[in-house]
């Protein structure tokens, strides 16, 4: 019997050094995405999967994270007085109610999979998923929900993937697929950052997991992989070897890299054709500007 996913833990310890200077006092995931910050598309993405528990790995500098998803019943008041009704539920969208967030620290950046570990206890014995807000994805029917579908036909573990040049590969975590109908592909294996010409195929887990809890004895092995760190791609595939069900599934949508700094510019134009507020002005303007 499959057990519900509940719990999403959501990895936000990173520097942002890319995106240096802003980054120096603000946490990356704070980085507006037209009007709203990254971490609030995967936390409103989590919500729409039907997560119930959210569980941030943050580090120190990180607490705006804590305040922007509190209430501020002053801010709610003045709106409500000003009559800016709009404005007031945009804010009241952030909520999560009392009992459901969760913060745990990873002190030191030991990689994805150490994070993972840090929520340990908050994730107990149940089924997760893993939210990278990096990676966000347009389209009509949110990843995670997608995900959540396949999760509920099939069960076992479920990652998001996508093609891409073979060049790329050391880039990312890629799989070594046992069979493929073209939604689905079975996995055999996953290897993080391989060389091109050692890569097992060009099919890449983006930041988006559902997995079993069991990968978190694994990453309780501590053991150091690719780049120096401890990278759940190495947990994932010792779970495939003891014999846990994992298939890759190509979500459906656009994914934007916004730890890139053209991913992001380009995630910002993307998202803001989609807005019925903004999208026609936008279109205007950006014809303008390319002559």
């Amino acid at each position: 019997m499959k057990k519900p996913v509940r719990k999403a833990v959501f990895p936000v310890a990173g520097l942002g050094t890319r995106f240096l200077p802003q980054t120096k006092t603000m946490p990356k995931e704070m980085l507006p995405l037209v009007d709203k910050p990254l971490i609030q598309y995967a936390v409103e993405e989590a919500r729409a999967a039907g997560i119930e528990e959210f569980v941030f790995v943050t580090s120190r500098g990180k607490d705006v994270l804590e305040d922007h998803f509190d209430q501020h019943p002053e801010l709610y008041d003045t709106l409500e007085e000003k009559g800016k009704k709009e404005s007031l539920a945009a804010v009241q969208a952030a909520d999560i109610p009392s009992g459901h967030l969760y913060f745990t620290r990873q002190h030191q950046p030991l990689g994805l999979g150490h994070a993972i570990w840090c929520a340990r206890h908050v994730i107990g014995d149940e089924p997760f998923a893993i939210l990278l807000p990096d990676d966000v994805v347009l389209n009509g029917v949110p990843c995670l929900k997608q995900m959540m579908e396949v999760y509920n036909e099939i069960g076992g573990n479920v990652v998001a993937v996508t093609e891409v040049p073979r060049e790329h590969t050391n880039r990312y975590g890629i799989l070594d697929v046992a069979n493929d109908d073209g939604r689905l592909a079975k996995m055999k294996g996953v290897v993080e950052k391989p060389a091109p010409d050692k890569a097992p195929s060009t099919l890449s887990i983006i930041g988006r997991y559902i997995v079993q809890p069991q990968v978190l004895d694994f990453l309780e092995q501590k053991v150091v992989g690719a780049g120096g760190e401890i990278q759940l791609t190495d947990a994932l595939q010792k779970m495939i070897a003891a014999g846990q069900d994992f298939h890759g599934y190509r979500y459906q949508g656009t994914r934007y890299d916004c730890g890139d700094k053209l991913g992001f510019l380009m995630a910002n134009v993307a998202f803001g054709l989609e807005r019925s507020d903004l999208g026609t002005n936008l279109r205007s303007e950006l014809k303008k500007l390319l002559g």
